[in-house]
Order: structure tokens, then sequence, then C-alpha cells
């Protein structure tokens, strides 16, 4: 197992009072649920300090975007966060409580989004992303996942929840997947599985759920309905009941190398994608996978479903290959000679990326 930032994930995924109760829950069991932690020795600072409003922000690196309504909204580092509403010609910086570089985004619906990232934190939008409260960060998870282990009984996990105690808020988050307003999970490095059912105000740890014992790091997340996908490194798969209290399985890997994302191409598909240019795709939510032929050698870090069965991926070095359905080939598309790390449709059809360079729109998506 490696530290975040050693392993061989992408350059761009490398860099109040807390309360533990015990009740039932939507997932069975003992509840650990947090809020925000009181200040200690090892909160880092970006944590209690608003993003800086900049010019600069248009051109800083940017981590991932989505969609909110006809919205889109992009994160990134220090805390940044644009808006815009003429499909990705123009953006605006929004109001963030924090600096912390933030790694991706998730909305339930036009008003209703999370981001979430380094140093712990989950934030949370009411408005389309013009502001965000914290609801999550560091130093809370690590008591939640403390909380958890203490009920669990299992001493590993309580010698291993102590230890990310003393470590504090040093460990970020990597992906989220809503099902609606209320119900969200997170993943992130270390085997972090964080959930809701309350709109996030309150998270629990389900990490000891995961049949992860070298904690891996995890980097991609789908909820499809009631069942939860997740993805890492070293090939690492997974699937279970996302709100059940029965422990997830280990899906038998197609690929042994690390997969740094996952989209959610019908409402069954999902499509893998990772190191040298690696992509799966299940037709089954996940139980079973099949090769793509991307023709790339450069790492997959970002994807997105488009329509009609088809979908887009994107490579460190700004490559672009486009599926369709179950077809195993994948073609070459039109890109941008940056690092990509974030694709989303935009309202009016056009491909819009988020690069370590800012913003870019790449027009409507169609083969090379």
């Amino acid at each position: 197992m490696t530290r975040p930032g050693e392993d061989s994930a992408p350059l761009w995924r490398r860099r109040g009072a807390l309360l533990g109760l015990l009740g039932a829950s939507a997932w069975g069991g003992t509840r650990a649920w947090a809020a925000s932690a009181a200040p200690g020795p090892t909160r880092p600072a970006v944590l209690d300090q608003p993003a800086l409003i900049s010019p600069k922000a248009q051109g800083a690196a940017l981590l991932a975007v989505t969609r909110a309504g006809s919205r889109l909204v992009a994160v990134g580092e220090r805390g940044i966060v644009l808006l815009s509403d003429d499909h990705g010609q123009r953006w605006r910086q929004a109001q963030v409580p924090v600096q912390c570089t933030l790694t991706c985004v998730s909305f339930a619906n036009a008003q209703h989004g999370w981001a979430a990232g380094h140093a712990g934190v989950i934030l949370h939008s009411r408005d389309g992303g013009e502001h965000w409260q914290r609801q999550l960060d560091g130093q809370a998870a690590a008591q939640a996942q403390l909380s958890a282990a203490l009920a669990s009984g299992q001493e590993q996990a309580v010698n291993d929840a102590r230890q990310a105690v003393a470590e504090g808020a040093d460990k970020p988050f990597f992906d989220l997947a809503f099902v609606d307003e209320q119900r969200g999970f997170a993943v992130g490095a270390y085997n972090m599985l964080f959930g809701t059912e309350d709109g996030g105000r309150r998270w629990l740890s389900l990490g000891l759920r995961l049949p992860n014992p070298g904690k891996l790091h995890l980097y991609g997340l789908q909820a499809l309905g009631s069942t939860l996908v997740a993805v890492g490194e070293q090939g690492l798969v997974m699937r279970g009941e996302a709100f059940g209290q029965q422990a997830f399985e280990a899906v038998p890997s197609p690929y042994k190398g690390s997969f740094f994302g996952l989209l959610r191409n019908t409402d069954q598909s999902l499509v893998a994608y990772g190191l040298r240019g690696s992509a799966f795709l299940s037709p089954d939510s996940g139980r079973h996978w099949q090769r793509l032929d991307s023709g790339l050698s450069t790492s997959l870090g970002t994807g997105v479903a488009l329509d009609a069965g088809r979908f887009m991926l994107g490579s460190q070095a700004g490559e672009l290959r486009l599926g369709q359905g179950t077809e195993a080939a994948l073609k070459a598309a039109p890109g941008d000679p940056l690092p990509l790390t974030g694709l989303a449709l935009a309202a009016d059809g056009s491909l819009i990326a988020a690069s370590l360079r800012g913003m870019r729109r790449l027009g409507v998506p169609q083969a090379g």
C-alpha cells in the first residue's frame, strides 16, 4: 500500500463537535456519524480559510467538472469552484469556505451538490454551486472511523482507526456518487468509504464493509440504484448493496493495474479506466468485465457518458477516445494537448474539459 501521491495515480490524483452515536440506520448495525471536528494540533489551516477570489482561478488546475441542471460546475486546487451558465464559454468563481484542493464534484439535481477532496473535506451546496458549506473534514472522518471500529469489536480496525485519528486530516476523498439529494457516498485513500442518508448532515463510516484488507486507495465510484460499485488501486473492483449491512464482494478483476475512474454509461453498464490506456466495460452492474481497445499507452484519468450508449474517455496527454455501446474498439476524437482531468457534457451538447490549465470547451463529441 502506498500513501496518496506515491502510488501510480495520475498527477491530478496525487496532489465543529464530533459525535459518535449507536443506533439503527438504513445501512443496519451500529451508526458512527460525524460533524465538523473542533480544531486540533494537526488540523490544516486550509480547512478554516475561505478560497481566495482571484482572476487567476480561470487558469488554475481544475480537477473535475459536472452538470447542475444546465449549469456547469468545476472544482480544483486551493478550493476553487467555477460556474458557467453559458455552456462553458465563460466562467465565474463561487464562494467556498476552504482552501483545500477539491478532487470531485457531484450534483443530485440542479440545486443540491457536493464537492470533496484533500484533508477529508466534503462540501455541500443548496443553490447550484453558488455557495458551499463544510459537512465533513478529515478529523471528523477519522473519529467516525474510530467509533465504527469500536462498535465492531475488531481489534485491528480499532488500531487502524486510532492511527488515523493520530495522523489527523491528511487523507483525501477521490470520488462521490449520489442516488438522490438525501443518499450519497464518498470514497478515498486507505479504503475510506462514507455514506449519508440525510443529505450530508451526518456522514457514516462504512469502510469496514469492504473486502480491502490492504486498504488500497479507492478512486472511482458509481451507484446503480441500490448497488454500489467501487474501483481503485491494483485492479480493485468491489460491489455491494449500498443501503444494507452486508459486506461487499470483491469482483474478480480483469486487470492488475490501477483504475482511476468509473463512469455509468447506461442503467446497468459501467466503464472502468486507468493505467496505460486500459479500459473495461461491464454490461451487468460490475459483475463481469470485457476489455476495450483504446489504442493508447498513456493513462486514462477521466470519462463521461454522452448519449445513445456513447461515452468519452480522456487521457493525461489530452487524447480523447469515443466508445459506443459494447463495441470493443474505441475511436479517436479531436482533443486538446493538455492533461485532461475531468469531462462533462454541456446542455447544448458540447464536450467540456477540465485540465491542469483551466477549463476547455471542445465542441460536439465526435470521432476524428
